[in-house]
């Protein structure tokens, strides 16, 4: 299948690589030295499950380069959303399916309101990984997992035929009916643990134990459980458990992305991943004290971030 990847960075990156591993066409869209570094070394992977290198590797800045593709994932920063949407244009073609594997909530109709929602497939990702410097990955994670699916719940024969492509990688692969449920499941784990991390510093295993701190942890899930209430979707009566669950599991060095780039004084994704609780709880009536702190903590070192960029 050819495959283009729309951000080469941590997720895409290492999807993409895994994808090429296996035998499928990829084309990585990449920019400035990370793209030179991919072009002229290959794409070095450094993982928990074992490193490798794609090279030579197909990377270019111009996706009209690369013409119509089977595929189109998208997994740069929610904030080059808009951006993303339109510089896929020339990777589109009739059929062409694109899966959006970035944070956030409301990526798919974003894109989807600039290509068309006839191309998109809802998809989201639970994965650790990040750039470490120009064409080297590193992805840290046990788990590297993969949920897709049709926005309406059906399952159609382009989503089965993604699925099994994405199945010929390691990464745990999942066709399910009701992806906007697994969506929202996500973001009720990404946000919370995005807002604790931005907000202590310290890597997940670090907090997760202090009872002050997973009281706050255990009220920011609540608090987007509500939201997702509100907005209609129906989640799992004992989420925030399973949720806390599945944090005492992980390995305890997990800082998520926003908090790497809040430590490191880079934009960060406040905006998709903390701000979009507190704006939908206002739109909808639902009080979001515990996100609302966050968020107004949080906010003038992105702005700084954005400043200084």
């Amino acid at each position: 299948m050819r495959i283009a990847i729309m951000g080469s960075g941590g997720v895409g990156g290492y999807y993409g690589g895994l994808l090429s591993v296996a035998g499928q066409e990829v084309a990585f869209i990449a920019r400035a030295a990370h793209l030179q570094a991919i072009r002229d070394i290959g794409l070095h992977i450094k993982s928990v499950h074992g490193d490798f290198t794609v090279f030579p590797a197909k990377a270019t800045d111009r996706p009209i380069d690369v013409g119509p593709v089977d595929l189109v994932i998208v997994a740069t920063k929610a904030y080059h959303t808009d951006e993303a949407a339109e510089a896929i244009k020339p990777l589109l073609g009739a059929n062409t399916v694109v899966i959006s594997l970035q944070n956030g909530i409301d990526a798919a109709e974003r894109i989807g309101s600039a290509v068309g929602m006839e191309h998109i497939l809802g998809g989201a990702t639970w994965l650790s990984a990040a750039i470490e410097g120009p064409g080297r990955i590193g992805q840290y994670s046990q788990f590297r997992r993969i949920a897709l699916g049709e926005l309406d719940g059906k399952i159609t024969p382009r989503a089965q035929a993604i699925a099994s492509v994405l199945a010929t990688t390691p990464a745990v692969v999942e066709l399910v009916p009701n992806i906007k449920q697994v969506l929202w499941t996500k973001f009720v784990f990404i946000a919370a643990i995005s807002a604790l991390g931005g907000l202590t510093r310290v890597a997940v295993g670090e907090y997760r134990h202090v009872p002050e701190a997973r009281e706050v942890l255990s009220a920011a899930m609540a608090e987007v459980v509500s939201v997702a209430k509100a907005k209609g979707v129906s989640l799992d009566a004992d989420i925030v458990g399973k949720t806390l669950a599945f944090i005492e599991a992980s390995a305890p060095d997990i800082r998520p992305s926003m908090q790497r780039d809040l430590e490191a004084g880079r934009v960060s994704e406040l905006e998709s991943l903390i701000g979009v609780v507190v704006r939908m709880g206002r739109e909808l009536g639902v009080s979001t004290p515990v996100m609302h702190f966050a968020y107004a903590m949080l906010k003038p070192a992105h702005l700084k971030a954005l400043c200084d960029g």
